[in-house]
């Protein structure tokens, strides 16, 4: 298998909204496949019709789009390995599962619930492994009759061989997992559906996976799929056994797993606050994952051409909200202007936007988009950044008024209005306008617009102050002035 083309799968559940651990692990198929020219299954593991939605298995197939995820073979594809859902494939799960049975590499077993957790305490009791004790393993053929007229039914179990299993993980090298740590497991219920544990190593095989790169939390699952890729490899299913990689885990606050319940977590809450696809990309590369020792930022492109699995770390890499931000920040500042201005269209309507649609000028917003790019951690943060611009009045909050309304600000706004109106009404005249104010006051700049800012753009932080009254306009400016005057003078 070392020279065969690489094949990766990505075979998410459609359940709830995408987490970002799920999204580290998509990228990291992705990368691999694309850095060596290989083939991306996109699969959908859909056979828990309790959990599974159309609308969630829509919502995968929206996130992969939007963060540039193509696959070769998958939904709205197909490919030679169709259908890509397995709620399509249970013939095959069948046939397979019959097989395993016909060569004795699994069997029907008839213990209850309640005989398997007699069992189970009693093997803890008396201090021995309690996974399954092999009870039906060697059913005779009156037991299985016997069984069977008191009306039990029975899960199919496949049977372990009674040896260790040792792989080569390819982030965390050489394991080995001993047999009485590794029971015979079920892989099809009483009511005849397969289980993950049958469905994923034989959609692989059939597949013709050769690198399963999934999370840590399935690492105790390979001994088991890698025992039934020789049964299925014997049986003329399989071709090989593929390379196994099982990432870090991403942990979130207080040393704990991410969980889908936490809020950091979800996919759609970096699509709304307006992260980019490629900060957030290249972030969760970071997850488990390096470029260089110095290098924090890089573009998609630099990631698949670097990356390579044996490179990914093998321990738990910390989720850090802040430093998510500061690379999606980093990245919205390398955008082209023109994409810029197009990626913060949603934000400039409604929901988020408090001015009316009329009341929005697409040449004002394209004059101040440059100065806004700079200073966005999220493309969200382009609506309070602008609205100045758009509203009637500025949008301002107590907290900021009395900050810059000192006392003497009345006689400032005042100066400051005069040479505003006698100034060219471009960002350099309106500096010198405030500096000149300022300093017939016995103020510094920056004490000297500080009033100005919050009288016209309702803020004390925001956008470059000169720029932002240029374009806003000679008359909104000085109007904004008389306001905030009449206010303080009242």
């Amino acid at each position: 298998m070392a020279n065969a083309p690489v094949r990766v799968r990505f075979c998410p559940s459609p359940t709830g909204n995408p987490h970002v651990g799920l999204v580290r692990t998509a990228l990291f198929n992705w990368a691999f496949a694309r850095h060596h020219g290989g083939t991306l299954v996109f699969r959908i593991e859909d056979t828990d019709a309790a959990r599974d939605s159309e609308e969630s298995y829509e919502q995968l197939l929206d996130s992969m789009r939007w963060l540039g995820f193509d696959w070769d073979e998958g939904p709205e594809i197909g490919g030679p390995h169709a259908p890509y859902r397995q709620s399509q494939r249970m013939d095959v799960y069948k046939d397979v599962a019959d097989k395993l049975l016909a060569g004795g590499y699994a069997y029907h077993c008839y213990c209850t619930t309640e005989e398997l957790d007699t069992r189970r305490d009693a093997a803890r009791a008396a201090g021995k492994p309690s996974g399954y004790d092999g009870h039906c393993r060697e059913l005779s053929a009156e037991q299985i009759a016997a069984y069977e007229a008191e009306g039990r039914t029975s899960i199919v179990r496949f049977r372990m061989p009674d040896e260790s299993i040792t792989f080569t993980d390819l982030v965390r090298g050489e394991l080995t997992f001993q047999p009485e740590n590794v029971p015979d497991y079920g892989i099809v219920r009483a009511n005849g559906a397969p289980l993950y544990t049958l469905v994923n190593p034989v959609d692989d095989a059939l597949m013709e996976i050769t690198h399963v790169l999934r999370g840590e939390d399935l690492l105790s699952s390979t001994p088991r799929q890698i025992a039934l890729y020789k049964a299925l490899i014997e049986l003329g299913i399989a071709k090989d056994t593929p390379a196994f990689g099982h990432l870090p885990y991403v942990m979130g606050e207080g040393n704990k797993k991410l969980s889908k319940r936490d809020p950091q977590a979800s996919l759609n809450l970096y699509r709304e606050r307006g992260f980019v696809p490629e900060g957030l990309l290249n972030y969760l590369s970071l997850l488990g994952w390096s470029i260089a020792e110095d290098r924090d930022i890089f573009s998609v492109e630099e990631m698949v051409a670097a990356f390579d699995i044996e490179d990914v770390n093998a321990n738990p890499a910390r989720f850090d909200l802040k430093k998510c931000e500061h690379i999606n920040a980093e990245h919205i500042r390398r955008m082209d202007v023109k994409a810029f201005t197009e990626a913060c269209g949603p934000w400039l309507k409604a929901p988020f936007a408090p001015w009316a649609p009329e009341d929005f000028d697409a040449a004002q917003f394209a004059e101040i988009a440059p100065h806004a790019q700079t200073r966005v951690t999220v493309l969200s943060d382009i609506t309070a950044n602008v609205d100045f611009l758009f509203l009637d009045e500025p949008a301002t909050d107590e907290a900021s008024w009395n900050k810059a309304m000192k006392e003497g600000s009345d006689a400032l706004l005042t100066t400051a209005r005069a040479k505003l109106a006698d100034a060219e009404w471009n960002a350099e005249a309106l500096k010198n306008a405030i500096l000149t104010a300022g300093e017939e006051h016995g103020l510094k700049l920056g004490k000297a617009q500080a009033p100005v800012r919050v009288a016209v753009t309702g803020r004390t932080i925001g956008l470059p102050l000169f720029e932002s009254l240029e374009i806003l306009g000679r008359e909104k400016t000085l109007a904004r002035v008389d306001a905030a005057l009449a206010k303080l003078t009242a």
